[in-house]
């Protein structure tokens, strides 16, 4: 059996005057976690959130929160992160020049460990620290800006990724990040994801968050019967 696949959609695609409530929709729905997408302004040309609206979250939903820091020297603001209530703290390959230690750093302070990586970095660079991190995170677009399409030529990473981690009898979690939708989210599956975080595609103005959450949902299971 493979295992269930989890949908963590993206505030970052929410209304930022009803984050909590948003996050609360999304947590009823039944997903498993909620991607919070942190950005400096220096390492992606956009500005959002910071520990204090993790903090927020915290308070509104139980479920998994997963601070995604797309920011330069992370290694500065993880425990503050930590402290604020992130689940997992995933840091950018690109932007740290000890990966393994920021990793260990991370795992000491009792929060899941991932790595993510953007379009351009080769896989090898997230290989290496396969039996450090917790989570691998695929950027399926450059980070940034919501709403982008999904670049299918990041598929051959999971598909490279999902190979190793069996080989290894590992447990890491594969991450897609970027474009998913009711399309691919079923090639990210097939590839091998085990995550998929969503952020257009959930929260829009087409249909209520619970019903786009039920609708990624059945396409998972139409790609992978008795499995997602």
């Amino acid at each position: 059996m493979k295992p269930r696949i989890s949908i963590e959609p993206s505030i970052l695609s929410a209304d930022f005057a009803r984050l909590g409530q948003q996050a609360k929709e999304a947590e009823d729905a039944g997903v498993e976690g909620i991607q919070i997408d942190v950005m400096d302004g220096h390492f992606v040309p956009n500005l959002t959130f910071g520990p204090g609206v993790v903090k927020a979250l915290r308070k509104s939903v139980n479920i998994f929160l997963d601070a995604h820091l797309m920011i330069d020297n992370p290694h500065g603001f993880l425990e503050e992160f930590a402290r604020s209530g992130a689940n997992r703290i995933i840091v950018h390959e690109e932007a740290c020049k000890d990966l393994p230690s920021i990793l260990q750093s991370i795992k000491r302070l009792r929060v899941e460990a991932g790595v993510a990586i953007n379009p351009e970095t080769p896989v090898t660079k997230a290989e290496r620290v396969l039996d450090i991190a917790d989570s691998i995170q695929i950027m399926t677009v450059h980070p940034g800006f919501a709403g982008q399409r999904f670049m299918e030529n990041q598929l051959s990473k999971i598909q490279h990724l999902r190979r190793e981690i069996d080989q290894r009898h590992l447990k890491t979690s594969i991450v897609v990040d970027g474009g998913v939708d009711l399309k691919t989210a079923r090639l990210a599956v097939k590839s091998g994801a085990t995550v998929l975080v969503a952020g257009s595609s959930i929260y829009n103005q087409s249909a209520s968050v619970a019903k786009n959450v039920a609708a990624l949902r059945n396409s998972i299971l139409a790609a992978t019967p008795a499995e997602a």
